[in-house]
């Protein structure tokens, strides 16, 4: 019996200590707790190759890990994660959270961006629902490269089937027979201007030979025509004031042909009394200025503008 009351109490003894060396790793581990600050991160993605207890890194150095992650029961849009890092980093405002996987599987969050002399995200002691919807503070996300190309993948396959087809496509044996007839035309178009090149810089010597012909005609014609416009515009001139006459003259027909013209709106009558025989008369005269003018012309044509000079003088007409 004493036997037995013995190993009852040992049996006590030891529990007990067993239970007091569960209950002060338990509070080793509070205590640890307490060192550590929680954040919510919300991703609007696929969060495939995080787990509980993945690694939380700031800058590449290991600060924490993660603590929960579940589907947000607000908005089954967004998977909420929660981590735990340690109190002695910096978490400020700038500070962005960034999913990395790998094709392996494993993944873990990223920390960056902290801004110098900024504030640390926290909660505000206003309205704190408005920036901790589950009473953490929250740390804002962005889109990792590795993490977009791999949402985005869907999208770039279906853009590459369609590029792939439209390559098809265009590379049928139609076009490449068409393609080839091409090159081939330009290999025969490009051959002929290389045999053709010495004609070519011929013409075009040529050609400039052509135009510089031309330029020296053309300042001797705008010399001569300066010269006559000299010529003409001398007020005591003989042949200006032939010309002047010429042109009053026919002014004068130009001005009684519309006069007669327009008393002809009488019709027959007055058409058959008087204005066939004064619209003759004006067109006879109209006939001889302009065939005074055209002798002038051929005058100067011939002999050039210096021999009216001291030409006989035109006939004045009257109308």
């Amino acid at each position: 019996m004493e036997t037995r009351a013995n190993n009852v109490f040992v049996g006590a003894v030891t529990l007990a200590l067993l239970a007091g060396l569960a209950a002060f790793f338990v509070w080793i581990a509070r205590l640890n707790e307490g060192d550590q600050k929680k954040y919510d991160i919300f991703f609007k993605q696929s969060v495939n190759g995080l787990v509980k207890g993945s690694q939380v890194t700031f800058s590449g150095v290991p600060i924490g890990k993660i603590e929960t992650i579940e589907l947000w029961p607000r908005d089954p849009s967004f998977v909420k994660v929660r981590i735990s890092v340690e109190k002695a980093v910096p978490v400020l405002i700038g500070t962005t959270a960034t999913m990395q996987s790998s094709f392996t599987g494993n993944g873990e969050i990223l920390l960056e961006g902290a801004v110098k002399g900024a504030m640390a995200i926290a909660c505000p002691d206003e309205n704190p629902e408005t920036q901790c919807p589950e009473g953490k503070p929250v740390i804002p996300t962005k889109r990792g490269g590795l993490g977009a190309i791999l949402n985005s993948a869907p999208l770039l396959l279906d853009r590459l089937a369609t590029l792939s087809d439209r390559l098809n496509t265009l590379l049928s044996d139609d076009n490449q027979l068409a393609f080839k007839g091409i090159l081939a035309n330009t290999n025969r178009l490009t051959g002929s201007l290389a045999d053709a090149s010495p004609e070519v810089k011929t013409t075009l010597a040529d050609l400039q030979a052509t135009l510089k012909q031309a330029t020296v005609t053309l300042a001797s014609f705008d010399k001569v025509a300066g010269s006559a416009n000299t010529l003409l515009g001398d007020q005591d001139g003989s042949l200006g004031r032939e010309l002047r006459t010429t042109l009053r003259s026919a002014q004068g027909a130009a001005d009684e042909l519309k006069a007669t013209l327009n008393d002809a709106r009488p019709a027959t009558r007055q058409l058959s009394e008087s204005t066939l025989p004064s619209a003759d008369a004006a067109l006879r005269e109209l006939r001889a200025a302009t065939r005074s003018l055209r002798a002038i012309t051929e005058k100067i044509d011939e002999q050039g503008a210096g021999a009216l000079t001291g030409g006989s003088k035109l006939p004045d007409f009257k109308p």
